[in-house]
C-alpha cells in the first residue's frame, strides 16, 4: 500500500528538517505515488496527481494571486502535497495567502525549519513506495494462486465466500439481482445482525461502475456474472475505503465465482445451492443460534420467525436411478410450483450423490394458511409440470427451527413408503400410509424382522434354492383380495399354472390361503419385508 503523508513525515530525512504542518491537517492520509522537486509556478502541467512537491520557495511569485493559482493549480491535478523548506526565500514562515489557499482547496502543506537534503527525502519515499507495490505484486500472486486453485477444485460459492472473508477479515455477501443473500461470512461478527435488513440496505447501494466503493455504507461492491450476463454483486463491508489489495481481491473472486457457474452447467443454481446450505445447516444443527439460520432464509425471501413450519419431500417413484441434472431440474420444478403457488419455501436438493436423490422443501406457512390447501396447490402444479412419476410427502407442522428436523425426518419417512406404492395421491402425509406407514416406522424393530421370517422364511428359502418366484406369486394374490382370476392376470400365468404355485405355497408355508387370518398375516409379513429390504 502506497505511504500516505503521515508515513512521510516519520521519516528520518524529513524529521531532521523539522517538519511543521501549516496547512491540510485533515488530509495527512493523502497517499504519496512519488516525489517531485520543482521550483518553478507552472508546474501542474508536470503532474499527474498523487505526487509530493518539494521546493525552497526560490522560484515562487511574490504576489498573493500568483501564489493562490499555484496552489489552486497543484490541488487541481491531485497532488498529495507540497513541503516548503524555509531559509532560502522564507525566512521564518509561508506566505498567508499561500496557506491561506491551501486551506480552501485542502492542500497539506509542510514548511520545513532547517536545511533539508531534497534527495535523501525521495530516495527514503521511493523506497516505500517501490516496496508498497513489490507488496502488492506479492499479494496479487497470492490471490491468484488462491482463486486460480479454487476455479480449478471448483469451489462452490460458499467456499468462495469464505476464502475472501477470510483474507480481508471483514464481512463479505453474495446476493443476486434480487438482493437475495446467496451466501455469506460473517468474518466472526453477528451474522443475525448482517442480514437481518440486507434487502434494504443492499437496495440502497448502486454503482455505476463495475466495481465501486460506496461511503454512506462502506461497502465495496462488484458485479459478478460473464459474457454479457450479470447474475449478481459480491460486497466487502469494509466500513472504510478499500486498499489497492481489497479491490484485487474482490474482482478476483467476482472471476472466480463467474467462471465456476460458466464450468458447472449441470450443477444446482445458486439459490438452489443457498436454499440448500440453510436447510443442510438446519437438520445438522449447524447453526448455534436457530436466529442465525432465520436472519439467511429472511435475506433470501424466505421468513422462518414467527412462522409455522412444514417440512415437504419430492421424490421419483421406485425405479431407475435418476442423473444429477435431471435431478436439478426436479429441484427446480419443485421450486416453480412453490412459487405459482405463492409459498415461501427454501428448496433444494437433498441426498446428493445417492440413486433417488430427493428433493427437500422447508415451507414457511402463515398463521391462517390451510395446510391441506397449499399442499394440494404445490402438488398440482408439481405433477402438471413433471407428470404422475413423482411422490409428494409432507411432515407435521411444526413451530419453531429448532423442530424442523423432526418434520423433515417424517417427510422422509413417508416419501419412501409411498414411493413404493403406485402414487395415487397428490400428496402424502403419515395416516395416509395407515399399515404400511406402520410397518415402515417399525422397520427396524427385530421383533418385526423375526415376525417376517417366522411368516415368510421357508417360502423365501425355496424361493433362493429354487430360483422361483412363488413369493411375488403370493404378493400378487393377497394384493389382488385373493381374487384368483385378476391375480393369475397380473402375474401373467394361466390359471392352472396360477392355481398350481399356490398349491406349492400352501406346501412350502404348511398353511391353508382359504383361511382368512393366515392371509392377513402373510399380507402383513409381505408389507413388512418390503420395509426392511428397502431399509437395508
Amino acid at each position: 500500500m502506497l505511504p500516505t503523508l503521515a508515513d512521510v513525515l516519520r521519516l528520518d530525512p524529513v524529521r531532521r528538517g523539522e517538519p511543521r504542518l501549516v496547512a491540510g491537517a485533515d488530509r495527512l492520509d493523502a497517499r504519496v505515488r512519488w516525489v517531485h522537486v520543482a521550483e518553478v509556478p507552472e508546474v501542474g502541467h508536470l503532474l499527474r496527481g498523487g505526487e509530493l512537491v518539494l521546493a525552497t520557495g526560490i522560484g515562487l511569485p511574490e504576489e498573493a494571486a500568483r501564489l493562490r493559482t499555484y496552489v489552486a493549480e497543484l490541488a487541481g491535478v491531485g497532488a498529495s502535497g507540497l513541503f516548503v523548506e524555509l531559509g532560502y526565500r522564507y525566512a521564518n514562515k509561508l506566505p498567508d495567502a499561500l496557506v491561506a489557499a491551501a486551506e480552501e482547496h485542502g492542500l497539506p502543506v509542510v514548511a520545513l525549519a532547517r536545511e533539508t537534503v531534497f534527495v535523501d527525502i525521495t530516495e527514503a519515499v521511493h523506497a516505500r513506495i517501490i516496496d508498497a507495490q513489490l507488496a502488492e505484486l506479492r499479494a496479487s500472486e497470492q490471490l491468484h494462486e488462491i482463486f486460480t486453485q479454487l476455479s480449478v477444485e471448483g469451489a462452490s460459492p460458499e467456499e468462495v465466500v469464505r476464502q475472501v472473508a477470510a483474507i480481508c477479515g471483514r464481512p463479505v455477501v453474495l446476493e443476486n439481482l434480487s438482493h437475495q443473500v446467496l451466501a455469506a461470512d460473517s468474518a466472526g461478527t453477528d451474522t443475525t445482525e448482517l442480514l437481518s435488513t440486507w434487502e434494504t440496505q443492499s437496495r440502497a447501494v448502486r454503482s455505476d461502475e463495475r466495481t465501486g466503493y460506496d461511503e454512506t455504507s462502506g461497502w465495496l461492491v462488484t458485479t459478478v456474472g460473464a459474457r454479457g450476463e450479470n447474475w449478481g454483486r459480491l460486497i466487502i463491508t469494509c466500513g472504510r475505503s478499500p486498499s489497492a489489495r481489497d479491490i484485487v481481491l474482490i474482482e478476483r473472486a467476482a472471476t472466480t465465482l463467474a467462471l465456476g457457474r460458466l464450468l458447472d452447467r449441470h450443477a444446482e443454481s445458486l439459490e438452489r445451492q443457498a436454499h440448500g446450505t440453510i436447510i443442510t445447516g438446519i437438520l445438522a444443527h449447524t447453526y448455534a443460534d436457530p436466529r442465525e439460520a432465520a436472519a439467511r432464509a429472511r435475506a433470501l425471501g424466505v421468513p422462518l420467525s414467527g412462522r409455522r413450519l412444514l417440512a415437504v419431500v419430492v421424490r421419483p417413484l421406485a425405479g431407475p436411478a435418476q442423473p444429477p441434472e435431471m435431478i436439478g431440474d426436479f429441484a427446480e420444478a419443485t421450486a416453480a410450483a412453490c412459487r405459482d403457488a405463492e409459498l415461501a419455501a427454501l428448496v433444494s436438493g437433498l441426498d446428493e450423490g445417492t440413486p433417488q436423490a430427493r428433493v427437500g422443501v422447508l415451507a414457511s406457512l402463515p398463521g391462517r394458511a390451510e395446510v391441506e390447501t397449499v399442499l394440494t396447490a404445490v402438488a398440482t402444479r408439481l405433477h402438471e409440470q413433471c407428470g404422475a412419476r413423482l411422490v409428494m410427502a409432507a411432515g407435521s407442522v411444526v413451530e419453531s427451527i429448532r423442530e424442523v428436523r423432526r418434520s423433515f425426518i417424517e417427510a422422509e419417512q413417508v416419501a419412501d413408503v409411498a414411493a413404493r406404492g403406485g402414487g395415487e395421491r397428490l400428496f402424502y402425509r403419515l395416516p395416509d400410509l395407515r399399515l404400511r406407514g406402520l410397518l415402515h416406522l417399525l422397520r427396524d424393530d427385530t421383533r418385526l424382522q423375526t415376525f417376517v421370517e417366522r411368516e415368510l422364511g421357508p417360502l423365501l428359502e425355496y424361493d433362493a434354492g429354487h430360483g422361483g418366484e412363488l413369493t411375488r406369486v403370493l404378493g400378487h394374490y393377497l394384493e389382488s383380495g385373493r381374487n384368483k382370476a385378476v391375480a393369475a392376470q397380473r402375474a401373467h400365468l394361466s390359471r392352472p399354472a396360477f392355481y398350481e404355485r399356490l398349491r406349492r405355497i400352501e406346501r412350502v408355508l404348511g398353511t391353508d390361503l382359504d383361511d382368512v387370518e393366515s392371509c392377513a398375516s402373510l399380507h402383513v409379513a409381505l408389507l413388512a419385508l418390503d420395509s426392511v429390504r428397502h431399509s437395508s
